[in-house]
């Protein structure tokens, strides 16, 4: 992305502000972005770029023949169903999730009548947003990342076979927190190591939750997907080799940053896969009849430079399986 298509972004992105008169009178049809991330967030960005991406191979334009109305919620997760109320006011078209469970759910509380396109790491179903994921039967419908956790588990331990306690460090507040800590404990007995659950709910925790895992000798760390820690991703990526802790985390950028290992969807696959589900929408498509997606492809990321570092051979069977690696 550039830097014109930021500032052009960000011009309409202050929470609360109203639109213009022209766009109250839905020259264009508006779509609302609700956000649990900073308007600065450089991975939000990044997945909203691709999202308009999407939405242009269904014809639609920012700018030119639809308008786009941004509220970020800046990691403050209470703050999320005022913001939906406030889209929903707006009377917008579509509103489109960003970051995650808690903004799909304050989206579904917001409204039963506009559609709303989402992504979850949860289960769809499970959570109540859709009846199916083949006939979601409702006003959303989206992708679901469903299910990645417990597979993270068992590469931390194909990559430390002599590990004996693996932590996973959660956000509590995140609502996918409970399933990701139930798959990872299936996986942590499958595998036969101990599971050490740490949390941290706030910038302020993150740096004490790791002299936690220091204390519990955790032979290695899952960083659980999530906008409080997408936003230290920098943070997380330092504290980890700092402590001598290998890690594996949930998106690419965190190896492109210096993650040892990331294993998840692509997901700027997935929010282009969202903005082609938006325009469909917005050209008559029911939320009801479109399917939930679920990613066919999920990325392995390794950083071999972060490897050395901690004195790590990466197995040739992990390699060989890499869609990246980084040297």
């Amino acid at each position: 992305m550039n830097r014109r298509d930021i500032v052009f972004m960000l011009g309409s992105a202050a929470v609360g502000r109203p639109l213009t008169a022209g766009a109250q009178q839905k020259a264009v049809p508006v779509i609302g972005i609700l956000a649990a991330a900073s308007p600065d967030n450089a991975g939000a960005l990044r997945m909203l770029a691709a999202f308009r991406d999407g939405l242009g191979e269904t014809g639609y334009v920012e700018g030119q023949n639809v308008a786009i109305e941004y509220r970020w919620a800046e990691a403050h997760f209470d703050r999320l169903p005022a913001l939906a109320a406030d889209l929903v006011d707006l009377q917008v078209d579509v509103i489109v999730t960003e970051g995650g469970d808690s903004s799909v759910l304050a989206a579904k509380q917001a409204t039963s009548t506009i559609p709303v396109v989402f992504h979850t790491n949860s289960d769809p179903v499970a959570m109540g947003l859709v009846a199916s994921l083949a006939r979601p039967g409702s006003n959303l419908t989206g992708v679901s990342l469903h299910g990645l956790a417990a597979k993270r588990i068992e590469l931390l331990c194909d990559l430390v076979p002599q590990a004996k306690a693996i932590a996973l460090l959660v956000n509590p507040n995140d609502p996918s927190a409970d399933v990701d800590i139930r798959d990872a404990q299936q996986a942590a007995r499958a595998k036969g190591v101990q599971l050490h659950v740490v949390k941290a709910s706030s910038d302020s925790e993150i740096e004490p939750a790791f002299a936690t895992l220091s204390e519990l000798r955790a032979d290695g760390v899952v960083v659980v997907s999530g906008v409080l820690f997408s936003r230290r991703m920098v943070q997380l990526v330092a504290l980890a080799p700092r402590h001598a802790f290998p890690a594996i985390y949930g998106g690419r950028l965190y190896a492109e940053t210096g993650g040892l290992l990331s294993y998840g969807s692509n997901l700027e696959a997935v929010y282009r896969q969202k903005g082609i589900y938006t325009g469909k929408i917005l050209k008559g498509a029911k939320p009801a009849d479109l399917p939930v997606e679920q990613p066919t492809k999920v990325e392995l990321v390794i950083n071999l430079k972060t490897a050395k570092a901690l004195g790590l051979t990466v197995p040739p069977a992990i390699l060989a399986r890499a869609d990246e690696v980084i040297e």
